[in-house]
C-alpha cells in the first residue's frame, strides 16, 4: 500500500472547513508567477462530471480553493463521465500553456500518452480523488482516500452483521475501470472471504442515483424483494437511487434488505439515520486545499510528497445523528 499523509490532510482539511471564497473560471490565461505574487497562476482541472452529491462537493471544494483571492484562474472542464472528452480537455489545456493540470481520472487505463505530453510540454500533473495506471514518473502527486480501505471497512461490518447466517447479496458497482468501484470491489470481497455472504449479482450503476434505481429494479424483478437480504453500494447516490427502488417493490429499505454504502454525503446521511441505509463508509470530497498546496509546491521547485491519503470515518446510524449537522458536505 502506499503511504499515508494523514496529519498533513486533517490539518490542510481543517483550514478548508474555514474557508468560504469565491472561484475564478476562465478559458486562459498568462500563466507564470506564483500565488504570492502578482500573477495568477493558471490551472485547468479536468474533473469527472457531476454524477452524485459526492462529486459536487468535491467540485466546490476546487473551486473554492483554486480562487483568484489565493492566487490562481481556475479553467474549469467536466467531461460528463467520458474517458475520451476528458484526455481531450486536457490535451486542450496543455494546448493553452496552463501552468499546472489537475485531473480527477474517470477510467484508469489510457492516460500515457497525454501525460507525456504535458511532461514533455513541463507541466506539472497532480491526480486527485482517483488514481491512473500510467507511470508514476507522469505526474507530481495524487491526492485521495484508501478506496479499498473503504471497502474493508464496509466488508467487515457485514461480516461482524451477517457473517454467520446465509445472506444473499447484491451489489451496486461504481464506474467500470474507475480506481474506486475497482478497490471498493476488492476489499468488500477480500473481507467477507469465508463468510456466510453469497455475491448474487453485481451490476454497475455508474454512480448515478438513476443507475442505482435502474440497476436495483432488475435486480428485485430477478430475485424479489425476500431473495435479496443485503445491497453494497459503491456510492450513496446508487443506493438512494436502490432505496427508492426497493419502496416502489413494496419493500423496507434498511429492514427487509440491509444497505452498505459508501460516501456519506448529506442525503446519504440522512437516509442512514432515518434507518432506510445501515451503515456508510465516509469518503471525504475536501480535497481542493490538498491539492492547491501540491500545485504550489510543484512550481515553487518543491519535492511534494507522491501520495496524500485523507482518513475516513464509519458512521452507523446513531453517529450519524451526532455529527450530521456540524458536517460540511
Amino acid at each position: 500500500m502506499m503511504r499515508k499523509n494523514a496529519l498533513a490532510g486533517i490539518a490542510l482539511l481543517g483550514a478548508l472547513a474555514l474557508t468560504a471564497v469565491g472561484c475564478s473560471s476562465s478559458s486562459g490565461g498568462d500563466g507564470g508567477g506564483d500565488a504570492s505574487g502578482d500573477e495568477l497562476i493558471t490551472v485547468g482541472f479536468a474533473q469527472t462530471g457531476s454524477e452524485s452529491g459526492w462529486r459536487s462537493a468535491n467540485t466546490e471544494s476546487m473551486k473554492e480553493a483554486f480562487s483568484t483571492e489565493n492566487g490562481f484562474d481556475l479553467v474549469f472542464n467536466a467531461a460528463d463521465n467520458d474517458p475520451a472528452a476528458q484526455i481531450a480537455a486536457v490535451r486542450d489545456f496543455i494546448n493553452q500553456g496552463v501552468d499546472a493540470i489537475v485531473i480527477a481520472p474517470i477510467v484508469e487505463d489510457g492516460w500515457d500518452d497525454v501525460l507525456q505530453e504535458a511532461a514533455d510540454a513541463d507541466i506539472p500533473v497532480i491526480l486527485e480523488d482517483r488514481t491512473v495506471s500510467a507511470s508514476e514518473d507522469l505526474y507530481v502527486s495524487w491526492v485521495g482516500l484508501d478506496f479499498e480501505r473503504e471497502g474493508t471497512y464496509a466488508g467487515e461490518w457485514a461480516v461482524e452483521q451477517f457473517g454467520d447466517t446465509d445472506t444473499k447479496m447484491v451489489v451496486l458497482e461504481g464506474t467500470t475501470g474507475s480506481a474506486p468501484a475497482n478497490d471498493r470491489a476488492k476489499g468488500f470481497d477480500d473481507a467477507i472471504a469465508g463468510s456466510s455472504i453469497e455475491k448474487i449479482d453485481s451490476q454497475t450503476g455508474d454512480f448515478t442515483r438513476d443507475g442505482g434505481k435502474t440497476v436495483m429494479e432488475g435486480f428485485l424483478q430477478k430475485y424479489g424483494v425476500d431473495g435479496i437480504d443485503l445491497l453494497y453500494a459503491h456510492n450513496d447516490d446508487m443506493a438512494l437511487g436502490a432505496i427508492e427502488a426497493i419502496e416502489a417493490a413494496g419493500g423496507v429499505p434498511g429492514e427487509d434488505i440491509k444497505i452498505i454504502s459508501i460516501d456519506a454525503v448529506k442525503d446519504g446521511m440522512l437516509a442512514l439515520i432515518d434507518g432506510k441505509i445501515n451503515f456508510i463508509v465516509e469518503c471525504n470530497p475536501l480535497l481542493g486545499e490538498l491539492a492547491a498546496d501540491l500545485v504550489t509546491q510543484a512550481l515553487d521547485g518543491g519535492t511534494p510528497e507522491k501520495e496524500i491519503y485523507v482518513d475516513d470515518e464509519t458512521f452507523t446510524p446513531e453517529q450519524a445523528a451526532e455529527v450530521i449537522d456540524q458536517r460540511a458536505y
